[in-house]
């Protein structure tokens, strides 16, 4: 079966946590950790993390759709962050950390907005969703050093204690949907 190659890209939280998260799911191809949505050109990690660049820290995720929905990794999204605070995840503070969707098109752009509405119906989060829905306009990929952060560097203490328990609970929720390793 011929590949049905797709982009979504997605800001909640850290990249280092969002980049393993993502990894797992069958029919992600690739996931580019990156800035995007603020007014920089060409932002350094340094400049993002000062909070003045108006960057969100997120993931290009190329997918195959004939294996994976963009409406699944829109649940994933959902489910692996708090939607729900403002520039914020956990003890990540800062505009660079903010939930946002950034759409390819009209058809992403629809879902989301059903999606977060429904979301938001639901009662699933005690508050009310902060996450925006944006067009993407530029994406720029993150430094080398960041490519496959959590898999190079499982011990240490941020990986370990923040982005391990994402990667467990992917796991754990999503193992319909997991790569399989022969």
């Amino acid at each position: 079966m011929e590949q049905n190659i797709e982009l979504c890209t997605f800001a909640n939280g850290c990249f280092w946590c969002t980049e393993a998260v993502f990894q797992q799911l069958n029919g992600v191809i690739k996931v580019t950790s990156g800035y995007s949505g603020g007014e920089v050109p060409n932002p350094t990690y340094e400049q993002v993390c000062d909070k003045n660049t108006g960057h969100a820290e997120c993931l290009q995720i190329e997918y195959d759709a004939n294996l994976i929905s963009f409406d699944e990794l829109l649940e994933v999204f959902f489910t692996t962050h708090d939607p729900t605070t403002i520039n914020r995840q956990g003890n990540d503070i800062g505009p660079q950390y903010r939930s946002v969707i950034f759409y390819n098109n009209e058809v992403q752009k629809e879902k989301a907005i059903a999606y977060k509405t429904w979301l938001d119906a639901s009662g699933v989060f005690d508050s009310p969703i902060v996450t925006t829905i944006e067009p993407l306009t530029v994406f720029y990929p993150a430094e080398n050093y960041h490519a496959d952060y959590y898999l190079r560097n499982p011990a240490q203490p941020y990986c370990h204690f923040v982005v391990k328990p994402k990667v467990d609970k992917v796991k754990k929720l999503f193992s319909d949907k997991l790569k399989t390793h022969h």
